[in-house]
């Protein structure tokens, strides 16, 4: 009977993959040993990923809404006893908010051209079971009087979230101007 022996050198290299790959795993591993220990569960940190996404498309509706002059839309973007504070002044609540929009925007949207839009982006989203924190940047686009887009503001929003009846909105928004400078910004 004849037995194969394997040259040392490709018993070396077969070991030296095989401590690699555990090398490699043990991050992965820790990591989900740290967050089972943490009582993370698969289902909770699925949860939370999902949580951020909807947070996310709350943001992203919130600029549609606006720029598409949906001002009943976006108002409901808020919880019943949301609240948005920014350059117009602040409201709160729905009703309050869609009028407070109304008296600074107009009831109508403006014809083209001339038309605006918002640059959302930057979102940092924290989740916190059924409350979440957001800050985002914004910018505001105008039509320039070369018929080109020049962005006129720029600013951003901190936001407080609340989960209700099942959907996340506004608890309150703050909308900040950077530039140009804020007079409250100067202040602080």
């Amino acid at each position: 009977m004849k037995i194969s022996r394997i040259p040392r050198f490709v018993l070396v290299a077969r070991v030296s993959l095989l401590l690699l790959a555990a090398a490699l795993l043990m991050p992965a591993v820790g990591r989900a040993q740290q967050a089972a220990r943490r009582g993370h569960s698969t289902a909770a940190r699925v949860q939370r990923l999902e949580d951020i996404e909807e947070i996310r498309n709350l943001l992203i509706d919130y600029g549609r809404d606006l720029d598409a002059h949906d001002l009943a839309a976006y108002s409901h973007l808020f919880a019943r006893d949301g609240e948005w504070v920014g350059g117009f002044g602040s409201a709160k609540g729905p009703a309050a908010i869609q009028a407070l929009m109304e008296k600074n925007l107009g009831v109508t949207a403006r014809s083209k051209p001339g038309s605006t839009y918002h640059l959302l982006t930057n979102f940092r989203i924290d989740v916190h079971g059924d409350t979440a924190t957001a800050w985002s940047r914004w910018n505001f686009v105008v039509t320039s009087a070369e018929n080109h887009p020049s962005i006129m503001y720029g600013g951003h929003y901190d936001d407080t979230l609340v989960r209700e009846d099942g959907a996340w909105k506004f608890q309150r928004r703050v909308a900040v101007n950077d530039i140009p400078q804020s007079a409250s910004a100067e202040t602080k």
